[in-house]
């Protein structure tokens, strides 16, 4: 499939999740107090965007994804957190 195809298929969607992102953001700035670890993870994945480098998803999600191999005793919480938390509770 080439670009313009791609494009075609894809944009309207894209487009969606970015402005999702971007209200999401508005929110968590308008509301008061600092970032937790799940923000400021999403903020700095957002840089790898528009990097100019290949495999954006994979890094993405590398950079979201708890690098650790060894298991732990006790989840700290229920269900995933969806982003790595290097200074857990």
């Amino acid at each position: 499939m080439d670009r313009s195809a791609v494009t075609d298929r894809d944009f309207l969607d894209a487009r969606a999740s970015l402005l999702d992102l971007a209200a999401f953001l508005d929110r968590v700035d308008r509301s008061e107090g600092q970032d937790d670890f799940r923000v400021a993870a999403l903020r700095t994945a957002t840089t790898l965007l528009d990097d100019g480098q290949a495999e954006r998803a994979r890094r993405i999600l590398e950079h979201l994804s708890d690098p650790t191999a060894a298991p732990i005793d006790r989840a700290p919480m229920k269900g995933a957190a969806g982003a790595y938390n290097p200074e857990p509770a």
